[in-house]
């Protein structure tokens, strides 16, 4: 697994901040579950796995 630095503006880290819980129980956590799941939505993922 590779980590990486992401700055976010004020109001969308709040955003993030309270789906915690809901999403993960980390800011990373949940960052992590919603690009997850707009890649899915968008079938980049998908895409991928035909690759």
């Amino acid at each position: 697994m590779k980590k990486v630095l992401v700055s976010l503006p004020e109001g969308i880290f709040n955003q993030v901040h309270d789906l915690k819980g809901k999403l993960g129980e980390s800011d990373s956590e949940v960052v992590r579950t919603m690009v997850i799941s707009f890649l899915s939505e968008k079938g980049y993922l998908a895409k991928r796995e035909e690759e």
